[in-house]
């Protein structure tokens, strides 16, 4: 009964907005779809890259290729290469593109608007706080991710995901981006799980290292911004291939914990690094040869705690994955700690399989290590 209710809802819903004749119920030409590529694009911060399109709006890439092509015909976007990636496409609104999206905002506000005014004030508020609450439920449930915190506890149940009008959007780093990495790790898992002063010179070790040796063939790490504002980050970046290069044990802060487990520290999902033994899954050694590389790492994964609920986790996760696919990586791999929980989801539904566990003490906690693997 419950899942009849809930298609029910959905069918009434998608009938009502008139989301199933899009293009009629706005007298526009484009389908939803193409209406809401078209609003990413103009209010998407900075340059839009094809590939950043589709991991945000969850569209086959063959699909978003034949949609952006149509849009180049009607001379509503230009395409060139990415600054940052030969390799990418770069996306741009042409003057008459801006144009046509500010009209369908316009329309599209004036629709929403034209509905609620059929409610009395009351009514309307109930309304609200009534879509407040499924988007607060199913943001936690699923279906793309619960958010980890960096990946730590989720919302309080009574905690609201905030006004329908949140916007997130996924963007590549920038000057300052790096530190702000390491700050909000630090901070996060100090308050939230006490990881001592070694954690944070840990994540400090992996961003420089991430800086100094940094490809855009292989390498790439994004924020992510709700309303504007830094509310998530990620990395993927070359994992060590070499057995060699692993066996001597990583030591130090930014190598291994020096706990005499012979383990190397790892970094995976939400800000958790801690040291795991020799497993098969990568290091976090060296640099690869160019021929050598077939293995990513996702590294950094975090949340920010008044942004869980809005599939940033998930968002963050399938940018890394796509990338990774996209550069020719055969496989990808992370670390975690067993007690991130809402983590392990997203990583389960990306199609993560956990191949290692292993108890360990680091930052002065006691902890369950986990390596997961993705075939790519």
């Amino acid at each position: 009964m419950t899942v009849q209710e809930f298609r029910r809802f959905n069918r009434f819903y998608t009938n009502f907005i008139g989301a199933l004749d899009y293009g009629r119920h706005l007298y526009t030409p484009y389908t939803l779809t193409e209406a809401r590529l078209l609003y990413e694009l103009a209010n998407t911060p900075g340059q839009v890259d094809a590939a950043d399109l589709r991991v945000t709006l969850s569209l086959d890439a063959g699909y978003l290729s034949r949609l952006l092509g149509k849009f180049e015909e009607r001379e509503l976007i230009t395409t060139g290469r990415s600054e940052q990636d030969s390799r990418r496409r770069r996306i741009t609104l042409t003057p008459r593109g801006r144009e046509t999206a500010s009209t369908l905002e316009e329309r599209s506000q004036d629709s929403a608007g034209r509905l609620l005014e059929r409610l009395p004030g009351p009514d309307r508020a109930r309304l609200v706080e009534s879509m407040a609450t499924i988007r607060e439920l199913l943001g936690d449930a699923g279906p793309l991710d619960t958010d980890p915190p960096g990946a730590g506890p989720e919302p309080a149940s009574g905690a609201r995901s905030g006004p329908a009008s949140d916007r997130v959007t996924l963007r590549t780093t920038r000057p300052g981006d790096l530190g702000w990495m390491v700050q909000r790790n630090a901070e996060l898992y100090a308050r939230e799980y006490g990881f001592d002063l070694s954690y944070e010179a840990l994540v400090a070790h992996i961003v420089a290292e991430f800086a100094d040796h940094f490809d855009p063939r292989w390498d790439r790490a994004w924020i992510a911004e709700l309303n504007g504002k830094p509310a998530g980050q990620v990395m993927c970046v070359r994992d060590e291939a070499d057995e060699d290069a692993q066996a001597d044990g990583e030591t130090g802060s930014a190598r291994g914990r020096g706990d005499g487990s012979g383990a190397k520290t790892e970094r995976g999902d939400g800000g958790e690094a801690a040291p795991g033994g020799r497993d098969g899954s990568g290091g976090e050694g060296g640099r690869c040869g160019p021929g050598r590389i077939r293995r990513a790492r996702l590294r950094l994964l975090l949340v920010e705690p008044e942004a869980r609920g809005h599939g940033i986790g998930g968002r963050l996760v399938a940018a890394c994955t796509d990338f990774a696919r996209d550069a020719g990586y055969e496989e990808m791999v992370l670390w975690t700690n067993s007690v991130l929980t809402s983590a392990r989801r997203i990583y389960e539904r990306a199609g993560f399989e956990l191949v290692a566990e292993r108890p360990h003490h680091s930052f002065g906690q006691d902890l369950v290590g986990q390596d997961w693997r993705l075939r790519l």
